[in-house]
């Protein structure tokens, strides 16, 4: 096999074994997602390509399927680094001080209390409502098929058990997902002018903010919570595919 060939095919399984090895480590976080699967996809992929660039069958390929591909495969990437770009930029947003409400958006709760994901944004809103004491708190999350109780439920019981009054904390139990927490959550507002900080992991916040302007959130304003950097390309990858879902949907401007 000629070097060049030995090379590619090379690159391609070795991208393949950590697709594979990194899937498996997300399915064992057990987040109650299956979204693990991308990674083994991606990992097959990989692996078929290793093949085809092994057994020369690239070249069996018309070239015009493989320049197609190639322009394809060329402006996803274009469209991946920018929603990267928009989604790292959000990561040291500020809030305000003293906003009417702050928004906590629900995550993986389990029989031993909020995931890692939940608790790092519940401290998250520990300390801007410790801070700033006459802020409202949304807990905003309903109850998943491999949870015992709602979201919203054990983030109230966690910031109780922090010191965080409880006549202070409005629970929103009916949400599924981002696009649910956001629209119900406005519900429980006092006005349309409120401001309104969203509470969320840091990859998250991008996202997250544009779908509440979209839904007509007058002053929202991001407030990143810290996550796992072992599980962030995850998180990303996850992340660029809901971008990409919710803009062509309608539920968001990609480029707000």
């Amino acid at each position: 096999m000629p070097l060049p060939q030995l090379i590619l095919s090379g690159a391609f399984l070795v991208l393949a074994l950590i697709c594979f090895v990194y899937g498996f480590a997300v399915y064992m976080v057990h987040s109650g997602t299956s979204f693990f699967v991308v990674w083994l996809a991606m990992g097959a992929g990989f692996l078929r390509l290793a093949a085809m660039s092994a057994f020369r069958l690239f070249h069996r390929i018309p070239l015009p399927l493989r320049v197609g591909a190639g322009i394809i495969l060329a402006l996803g990437l274009c469209a991946f680094v920018y929603t990267q770009i928009r989604i790292i930029r959000c990561f040291g947003h500020q809030a305000p001080k003293n906003l009417d409400y702050v928004i906590v958006l629900g995550a993986q709760i389990n029989s031993s209390g909020p995931s890692l994901v939940l608790r790092f944004r519940l401290k998250a809103a520990i300390d801007y409502l410790k801070e700033n004491p006459d802020t409202i708190c949304i807990v905003s999350g309903g109850k998943g098929y491999n949870e015992d109780i709602t979201e919203a439920e054990g983030m109230r019981d966690y910031l109780v058990r922090h010191h965080i009054a409880a006549e202070r904390i409005l629970l929103e139990t009916e949400s599924h997902n981002t696009i649910q927490n956001i629209l119900n959550s406005k519900k429980m507002l006092a006005g349309a002018d409120s401001s309104v900080g969203l509470i969320t992991n840091d990859f998250h916040v991008y996202r997250a903010t544009a779908l509440a302007r979209k839904q007509g959130y007058k002053a929202i304003y991001g407030i990143p919570a810290p996550s796992d950097p072992w599980y962030l390309p995850n998180n990303m990858l996850r992340e660029a595919i809901g971008i990409a879902k919710d803009s062509l949907l309608g539920h968001m401007s990609p480029f707000s």
